[in-house]
């Protein structure tokens, strides 16, 4: 019997396995950055996979800042809900340093894992940490971060594992991703690369490691269409805050108008394309049938 989230170290094996199949493909694959279950529902409609961020997890469940608040069990829990609505979606976890302690880390990847992650992304800043694109980070020495990854590397059946690097100097941003490509970790990530140039320096450093690549309205990475990432030969590409961004300009935007309008809500017949309680409750019911019957390796993901 599949018990979902709950269910066999059979089925939550099947999660790693379908994103490194994924990742495995020539083009790139992109995952969208959510941030709620409403989010996420919407990011279904449109894309096979979803990437839990921690600068969107962050601002929706605690109203901070990406500098280090996000407790490990409240990361867990989103995950269990978003696997229970979207039984057939890719979900990369960002668990930033792995809460600090080596241990932990590992121990927050076995709970995702039997949440039924796809992966998570492992980052070398040390605290206070900062969202990738910030300036200020700081990073472990290379050393004591390769000693945690190797322990999160063990502590996994088949979940996906990135190896995230800080580095800000290009040298040591180099040296660093060399080295994660040989530490065995699944995907390299070197956040906030500056340009073009710079990808393929690192494509060419890692090798036959897969790479992701980063990009955030508003930070110090170019934007790049899937195509041209796949020109780059980069395997996965995570948009942190497209829903995020969004969200916040369209709240204001429908909060000034109230206020202007004296507080009379518009004609949401007139309007094509609004969205009301019928158009909302609509897109919630599918979170509740699409897992009925399912199996995470079978079920439709739209």
């Amino acid at each position: 019997m599949d018990n979902g989230a709950y269910g066999t170290q059979e089925t939550h094996g099947v999660y790693g396995r379908r994103l490194r199949d994924a990742i495995s493909r020539p083009d790139t694959t992109p995952l969208i950055g959510v941030y709620d279950m409403y989010s996420a529902s919407l990011a279904a409609r449109h894309y096979d996979g979803m990437f839990v961020s921690g600068f969107g997890f962050a601002a929706s469940h605690y109203g901070l800042p990406d500098i280090g608040y996000i407790a490990w069990p409240d990361i867990v829990q989103f995950t269990e809900r978003l696997r229970l609505a979207f039984p057939a979606h890719h979900l990369l976890v960002d668990i930033d340093d792995g809460y600090a302690d080596p241990e932990v880390a590992c121990h927050v990847v076995q709970r995702l894992e039997r949440a039924g992650a796809s992966g998570v992304i492992l980052e070398d800043q040390k605290r206070p940490r900062r969202c990738g694109h910030a300036d200020g980070k700081q990073i472990l020495p290379l050393e004591e971060y390769l000693d945690k990854l190797a322990l999160v590397l063990d502590s996994r059946d088949e979940l996906v594992v990135v190896a995230r690097t800080d580095a800000v100097d290009d040298a040591e941003a180099l040296r660093r991703a060399t080295a994660l490509a040989k530490s065995g970790a699944d995907v390299v990530l070197v956040d906030a690369v500056r340009d073009v140039d710079a990808i393929r320096r690192i494509r060419d450093a890692v090798g036959d490691t897969p790479l992701l690549f980063n990009q955030i309205a508003g930070g110090k990475s170019p934007r790049l269409s899937l195509a041209e990432l796949s020109e780059l030969s980069v395997d996965v590409a995570i948009y942190s805050t497209p829903c995020l961004f969004a969200a916040h300009e369209a709240i204001d935007t429908a909060l000034s108008e109230l206020k202007r309008s004296g507080g009379r809500l518009p004609d949401h017949a007139s309007r094509p394309g609004a969205v009301g309680v019928a158009e909302a409750t609509g897109l919630l019911e599918h979170n509740i049938s699409r897992h009925h019957g399912a199996r995470p390796w079978a079920a439709d993901p739209r």
